[in-house]
């Protein structure tokens, strides 16, 4: 170990995490609002362009799970260099690539950064004990923040910087938060010895990739191809088959007995509703926005324009960040979660309803936002607490990922809606916008009755009376310390 991780600071592990974990977010959406320009950069089709967003995709949702899962073993500080150095090194490669088809191969690459999120989540819970529960709501809400920031920093950077500087600065600050998570983030005391699960991790990267694979092209392909059927029956027998493996296997990679816990499933279940509802508004928001008004609708707006709108939103979850783990306490998750839910629902009923002058979409966001923020920065400390700390980077590394699935699923019914009527100039209907996010607030409201479920921290330290009973029934042990948070 690093003599200067031995006597690193909780200050000093937080401030790498935090670039580690707002790098990872913004390299998933600084490219959504240029990808006519990727387009234009390299020449080629709009079909071929997708795949810089759906290779990302593809490789954080198997990444993420795994590398949790490899962090629990060998280490979780090693593990993040590890990641944070495949982030540096994709986002290298993408600045150099001299073709499209090297820029995928660089997003295949920084997909591995998924794995930031669980083994940061894990290190929380090593290091910060009695502060837990607020870092990792600070942390969380951060995932939201970064995602829409990245979507506003995109025009600037490329206007005045060049579009390579959409990868370079992201590889510098991957760069560094390697070199400092070597020097002064300590080594996670807290390992799951054994083998690694090959076999498991294998079925798990065979079925989603059969199944955002079909999602992704769905549009292209037709729903009702050959080839996006076929993808979807891959998915459904190889998931099962994954199941059956890791409920037999010595050493699973994800634990189906931890996965039947009540804090575990219902997180998951509304990290599926709220990645489909926000990803997607967070796609779609610019290009209402960039639509011509000679469309009858739209205004008109540039990327920086467009990216813009979500300042609100994203500086609204950031704030509420550093609030929930107070509110968590004192009305309980369930509550806080349930909330959240509600006013992201309210605010994407709002565009739907209301879209006529950019205010009403800045009250929107502004209530997105704080909707968001609430549940992102809840949702991982409920994973956290409900899961003995050896399996704390699998679980909130697959709690991250359903919500990745999620987006991809959002983003694919909210393309099918928007473009399933085109008006005379080749442009989206407005009706499209319309119902698109009705739909998204109706997915909110999913996600609410989910939220009823949610055991209630405020109780105790780790869930409600009945998850407890649960993981004692399991040979679960919560840590202590976990339940003094």
């Amino acid at each position: 170990m690093s003599p200067f991780a031995a006597r690193g600071s909780r200050p000093m592990t937080f401030a790498v995490l935090t670039v580690a974990v707002i790098s990872f977010v913004l390299l998933q959406s600084l490219v959504v609002p240029v990808l006519a320009e990727t387009q234009r950069e390299f020449g080629t089709d709009q079909a071929t362009t997708t795949w810089v967003l759906t290779a990302y995709l593809l490789s954080a949702s198997i990444c993420t799970p795994l590398l949790g899962r490899f962090g629990d073993a060998v280490g979780k500080r090693r593990m993040l260099v590890i990641t944070l150095a495949a982030l540096a090194a994709g986002s290298l490669v993408a600045a150099l690539a001299p073709s499209i088809e090297w820029l995928i191969v660089a997003r295949v690459v920084q997909g591995a950064g998924g794995g930031v999120l669980p083994l940061a989540f894990g290190i929380i819970r090593d290091e910060f004990r009695e502060r837990m529960t607020t870092a990792i709501s600070v942390l969380s809400s951060l995932t939201a923040v970064g995602f829409g920031a990245g979507i506003v920093l995109a025009g600037p950077i490329v206007g005045t910087l060049g579009y390579d500087w959409l990868y370079w600065l992201p590889m510098i600050a991957t760069s560094l938060a390697a070199l400092a998570a070597l020097l002064y983030v300590p080594e996670s005391p807290v390992r799951t010895p054994g083998r690694l699960p090959v076999l498991p991790a294998v079925l798990l990267a065979v079925w989603l990739v059969a199944l955002l694979l079909g999602l992704s092209e769905g549009n292209t392909w037709g729903w009702t191809s050959a080839r996006v059927l076929g993808l979807f029956v891959v998915a459904v027998v190889g998931a099962t088959t994954w199941v059956l493996v890791e409920r037999r296997v010595p050493v699973p990679m994800i634990d189906m007995r931890m996965m039947r816990l009540r804090g575990v499933w219902t997180t998951n279940l509304v990290a599926l509703f709220v990645g489909f509802g926000t990803f997607a508004s967070f796609g779609f928001l610019p290009q209402f926005l960039q639509t011509p008004s000679a469309a009858g609708y739209g205004f008109d707006a540039t990327i920086s324009e467009s990216g813009r709108l979500l300042v609100p939103s994203a500086l609204a979850s950031f704030v509420v960040g550093f609030s929930t783990a107070r509110l968590v306490r004192s009305f309980g998750a369930r509550r806080v979660i349930l909330t959240g839910a509600v006013l992201t629902g309210l605010a994407f009923f709002s565009i739907a309803l209301w879209h006529d002058a950019t205010w009403q979409l800045y009250a929107a966001t502004t209530l997105q936002g704080v909707g968001s923020g609430l549940v992102f920065s809840s949702l991982a400390g409920v994973v956290v607490m409900s899961v003995p700390p050896e399996q704390t980077g699998v679980a909130s590394g697959m709690n991250a990922n359903i919500r990745t699935i999620g987006g991809s699923l959002g983003s694919a019914v909210m393309a099918g809606i928007v473009t399933a009527q085109v008006g005379p100039l080749g442009i989206p209907e407005e009706s499209g916008y319309t119902v698109g996010f009705a739909v998204l607030g109706v997915a909110m409201l999913l996600a609410a009755a989910g939220a009823a479920f949610v055991p209630d921290l405020r109780r105790s330290g780790t869930s409600g009376p009945l998850e407890d009973a649960d993981n004692a029934e399991l040979g679960y042990v919560p840590a202590a310390s976990t339940q003094q948070t």
